[in-house]
């Protein structure tokens, strides 16, 4: 995609850098990342107009420390460095970089020594005065020193400092444990911070990104839905002409949105498959084909192979093998579906930017946790080329798009599922009556969260049914029957979470429901363990 007002992130490892660029997106300005050692020919092709070398788990005096071209340093852009980026740059330029005596991890008082450009309004409405006798605390970061300067709260996670700064900079803020923890070169518009600006930990770190990316780059405000659904639908066009695009349709937002969009773009020329497994939530076949026929008049099949997919599914209980089951029969019933079609030459994804970034970025994939469903098997099967039109966008932002679209907000705004549905929310055995006690089970805690005006609050809200049995009394006959535990997390992107704080009413509420209304459950419990070091979901 052509955007001319852009910035370049290169990547060194760090946890947060997928954040920086969400942060610099945030802004309405096209953000994209690299990784670090990408050649200099393919940074001059992006043409950025400003380049910010994200942190990492590395130290710059390791042996083998990741390094970018240094060449970046002689393209007339600014530059921003970000903590192992500071050092890098510090390093790299004829600074000094060291071990620190002390490590700084979590929130620190920021003293702003020069707040002209970079730390331009960046401030907390505090100031450092004198003090008689022992210091008094503004805050657990915030102590007082000698001198009265403007100060902010910030992030901090690394055990090196710059021990020397490169000729040319100038330290334009400290802390109590690092006395250079943001530099800068005015001249050659090169910044550095220790800290971590991205996340929201510290108190303006959006500020200072637009003061650099809007004061110091020159960047205008042009990233926005309307532009790219504009440039997108474009592409598509171009791309598949005359020919026929299939599309996998899951229930799920990525998978809707990437369908309306290119609906939007290619109309009747494509056709969306919707695969019933018989391990969906209640009543989602026909949510998904009303919104899609009905609001937006898309060719959609949809396809009944509840019975296929629960008879492979038959006394398996590893979670794994859930996974590859329902994938592999996936591909298979979409084939077979898709040769019905004629003139098909292209296959539909909601590939997401976070996939294309993991698949290059400078650690490689991360370790595998659990694998993820897709279709990924059908490109070499079928000899589909590839229609991605989501590839550039994170999940909050096609949301934005879906929205802009006009989709419902019941589509859009709905809570993550996984590819194979409730077969990972059955622990053990998948069976269709266990399928059905899940379903119903997990309809009644959606509802409630919705009555409770929770839904909206809360990432991710399901049931999972557990591989146990309880006595229980109902009447006066004993009972032994299932146990359904209740999940709800609060997150931003799903890759930490917090378990929700629901209120102990809303609870008794779905407990009662669920005990009333689902035969063969008589206990209910509530999960409240986080990520990490649990998992969103069990399995």
């Amino acid at each position: 995609m052509d955007f001319k007002e852009k910035i370049l992130i290169l990547d060194f490892g760090s946890q947060y850098t997928q954040l920086i660029a969400r942060r610099v997106r945030e802004q309405n300005v096209y953000s994209e990342i690299l990784p670090c050692n990408v050649s200099m020919d393919r940074i001059k092709e992006f043409s950025p107009k400003g380049i910010i070398l994200s942190g990492g788990p590395s130290s710059v005096y390791d042996k083998d420390a990741p390094l970018p071209d240094k060449e970046i340093f002689n393209l007339g852009i600014p530059i921003l460095g970000i903590c192992y980026g500071m050092q890098l740059m510090a390093r790299m330029l004829g600074g000094k970089v060291a071990k620190s005596s002390k490590r700084e991890y979590g929130r620190a008082a920021l003293i702003i020594d020069d707040d002209s450009d970079l730390l331009k309004a960046v401030r907390s409405g505090v100031r450092r005065q004198k003090s008689e006798g022992k210091e008094n605390r503004t805050s657990h970061a915030q102590r007082k020193t000698h001198n009265s300067k403007l100060q902010t709260v910030v992030w901090m996670s690394h055990g090196d400092k710059i021990e020397k700064y490169p000729k040319g900079f100038t330290p334009i803020a400290h802390t109590d444990n690092s006395p250079v923890a943001a530099m800068a070169d005015k001249g050659r518009k090169f910044y550095a911070l220790q800290f971590h600006p991205e996340v929201v930990h510290t108190e303006n770190g959006t500020r200072i990104l637009k003061n650099f990316v809007f004061g110091i780059c020159k960047c205008r405000p042009t990233w926005t839905m309307h532009s790219f659904i504009e440039t997108t639908t474009k592409e598509i066009r171009e791309k598949v002409g005359r020919d026929r695009v299939v599309c996998a349709i899951s229930g799920g937002v990525d998978s809707a949105v990437a369908a309306v969009l290119i609906n939007k773009a290619i109309g009747k020329q494509l056709t969306c498959i919707f695969v019933d497994n018989g391990v969906l939530r209640k009543g989602e076949a026909k949510k998904v084909e009303d919104t899609l026929k009905k609001h937006f008049h898309m060719n959609i099949v949809c396809v009944d192979a509840s019975e296929r997919f629960l008879k492979k599914l038959s006394g398996v209980s590893d979670p794994e093998r859930k996974r590859k089951i329902i994938g592999n029969e996936f591909i298979r019933v979409f084939e077979e579906e898709a040769k019905k079609i004629k003139g098909v030459k292209y296959l539909a994804q909601g590939t997401l930017y976070p996939d294309v970034i993991e698949s290059v970025s400078f650690k490689g994939p991360s370790a595998m946790i659990k694998s993820h469903h897709n279709v990924g098997g059908l490109l070499k099967n079928m000899k589909l080329k590839l229609v991605e039109p989501l590839r550039e966008l994170f999940k909050d932002e096609v949301r934005v798009l879906g929205r802009e679209m006009g989709m419902p907000e019941e589509i859009i705004g709905r809570h993550p599922f996984p590819g194979p549905g409730l077969a990972i929310r059955i622990i053990d055995k998948v069976t269709s009556r266990r399928a059905d006690i899940l379903r119903k089970a997990d309809a009644i805690v959606l509802e409630e969260i919705k009555k409770a005006g929770l839904y909206n609050e809360i990432w991710q809200a399901f049931a999972v049914l557990l591989p146990i049995k309880t006595v229980g009394v109902m009447g006066d006959e004993r009972t032994y029957e299932n146990v359904i535990a209740v999940r709800a997390v609060k997150s931003v992107d799903g890759m930490t979470a917090d378990w929700a704080n629901i209120p102990y009413e809303v609870l008794g509420i779905i407990s009662n429901r669920i005990i009333n209304e689902v035969k063969g459950v008589n206990r209910v419990v509530y999960d409240i363990s986080s990520k990490p070091p649990s998992t969103i979901e069990w399995e």
